[in-house]
């Protein structure tokens, strides 16, 4: 049975988040740690974008700084997430374990399957429900990522429960996704720039209308308990054992370094 990781992190702010996962998988491809499957959450709020968007023309920077709510382009592509109260998860693997399908697609649809596994067992009815094959995955209708269906998304009452994103470097993977806790997400459309205030209201209510949480469910289950579930169901799926476990010296020093040279850098994050 293949030994993985498992790191469960405090809240830490975007830059280090998103420096720490980049960190892994680069440690991770050079053979010098074993596959991870980490948990964190965020401190302050922040805005993520997805690696493509462009930051000056899709993000009201000015609301943000009004609203303490920091900035950060992920590796990964997608829309913008605002990270407030949810539970991200990210999965670092190389590519020659042969565990996850050369396809994003097929990739998509095995850590999905293992995500609602881990939620069946907390008694949440989550499912798994894919864009039609042979069809690209329908546009959504703003910049927020909870308004764009992915190949394989997990859903609760029919609704989008898990945004993920994966990008693949290196002969790496790396896979992170949100799952939020309560409504706190719905305040991105404060901080995205529209044409008008009716489009404003119009992304709102589809997002509304097409996305969910924990809460607006009616799950009562803390952190602990999901960090618990979701490692379950995603080792029950891939057959993996997860050691418990925390980051080394070398990924520590290199997040620190992408954290102050990169993503805290204007440059990275308003480069489109």
């Amino acid at each position: 049975m293949l030994k993985w990781r498992l790191i469960i992190e405090a809240e830490n702010d975007a830059y280090y988040n998103m420096a720490v996962d980049e960190a892994i998988m680069k440690i991770h491809s050079q053979g010098d740690t074993p596959p991870t499957l980490r948990f964190y959450g965020w401190q302050p709020a922040a805005l993520s974008l997805g690696y493509f968007q462009q930051a000056k023309k899709e993000v009201d920077f000015e609301k943000c700084q009004q609203e303490g709510i920091d900035l950060v382009r992920r590796l990964t592509g997608g829309r913008a997430i605002l990270h407030d109260r949810e539970l991200t998860y990210s999965i670092i693997i190389r590519e020659d374990y042969n565990l996850l399908a050369d396809s994003i697609e097929k990739s998509y649809q095995q850590i999905s399957s293992g995500l609602v596994a881990g939620l069946n067992q907390l008694g949440i009815a989550a499912e798994l429900k894919a864009v039609e094959r042979g069809k690209k995955a329908p546009r959504g209708h703003s910049a927020a990522c909870f308004d764009a269906p992915s190949w394989y998304e997990v859903i609760l009452n029919k609704k989008k429960l898990i945004g993920s994103a994966q990008r693949r470097k290196e002969n790496t993977i790396l896979q992170h996704g949100s799952l939020p806790l309560d409504d706190s997400s719905e305040k991105i459309f404060e901080l995205l720039n529209y044409n008008s205030a009716e489009m404003r209201k119009k992304s709102r209510c589809i997002f509304k209308a097409k996305s969910t949480n924990l809460k607006r469910s009616g799950s009562k289950v803390d952190k602990e308990e999901l960090i618990k579930a979701l490692s379950s169901g995603l080792a029950e799926k891939f057959n993996i054992n997860l050691e418990k476990a925390s980051l080394t010296e070398s990924e520590i020093e290199l997040a620190r370094e992408l954290a102050k040279n990169k993503y805290q850098n204007q440059n990275w994050n308003f480069k489109r």
